[in-house]
């Protein structure tokens, strides 16, 4: 199934967030911040966060990834009304990062995002999801590349349109079939060629067939949004019949 949303409406909330059954909500957030903000955020975090923030070489990649795991931690607590430093977190086999037991309760499940300059959140209760952003750079879009990454009926769906067109079409696909992985949460061990996703620009993003079991292709939605600048963005999500909604975070009290 496809949910289609040419044009994204960003809200900055006004009042408490509640997050229903039958919703998926979507924050976005700039990575690049203020240092204040960044300090601020660098203490919400757990010592072995901060340990991997300061394996990074460069002090942009230590602020980047301060805010999106502080951004994180902000978020959920508004929906678990806890402190972002009281949040724990446990990873699956295969680094999928949840809420750790102490917070099952409350059925939240996310998944993170970013690229460049841009951090997205995607959240739903009790609900399988995966969600990607990638900025658009020209010099990983290419035959070769697709070939490696995408299925056979994607490659010849890219190479069919104008030349124009083939960049926007790349990362359609990219940020479609990671969604798609990351909800699944199996990584890159589900064979990126088992299963095929719409790319053509101005066309609704879907996940066209699966090999391997045909149930899939009628279990999940599918969301292209789009964010500003140049970038692709996609969710992928468990059911159907869904509400979205869709966020800023300019708040910084947290």
């Amino acid at each position: 199934m496809s949910v289609a949303h040419p044009v994204t409406s960003w809200s900055i909330p006004t009042a408490p967030v509640t997050l229903a059954g039958d919703e998926v909500h979507v924050w976005r957030a700039s990575l690049k911040q203020p240092a204040s903000h960044v300090q601020r955020l660098f203490l919400t975090l757990t010592p072995d966060e901060r340990e991997r923030a300061g394996r990074f070489h460069f002090q942009k990649d230590r602020d980047h990834f301060t805010v999106a795991r502080g951004l994180l931690r902000a978020i959920l607590g508004r929906y678990l009304h806890e402190a972002p430093e009281r949040l724990r977190f446990d990873y699956s086999s295969y680094g999928k990062p949840r809420l750790s037991e102490q917070f099952q309760r409350s059925a939240l499940r996310f998944n993170v995002s970013h690229s460049h300059e841009f951090v997205v959140y995607a959240l739903t209760r009790g609900r399988k999801i995966g969600v990607d952003i990638e900025y658009h750079r020209a010099d990983v879009v290419g035959e070769e590349i697709a070939e490696r990454f995408f299925s056979t009926n994607e490659v010849r769906d890219l190479c069919a349109l104008p030349g124009h067109l083939r960049e926007e079409a790349f990362f359609n696909c990219w940020t479609r079939k990671e969604a798609y992985i990351k909800a699944r949460g199996e990584g890159l061990s589900h064979p990126l060629d088992q299963f095929d996703v719409s790319l053509a620009p101005g066309k609704p993003a879907a996940l066209l067939a699966t090999r391997g079991d045909a149930r899939e292709l009628s279990r999940w939605t599918i969301c292209a949004f789009t964010t500003e600048g140049n970038y692709s963005a996609a969710l992928a999500v468990e059911g159907h019949d869904l509400r979205f909604k869709y966020w800023r975070w300019l708040d910084w009290s947290n």
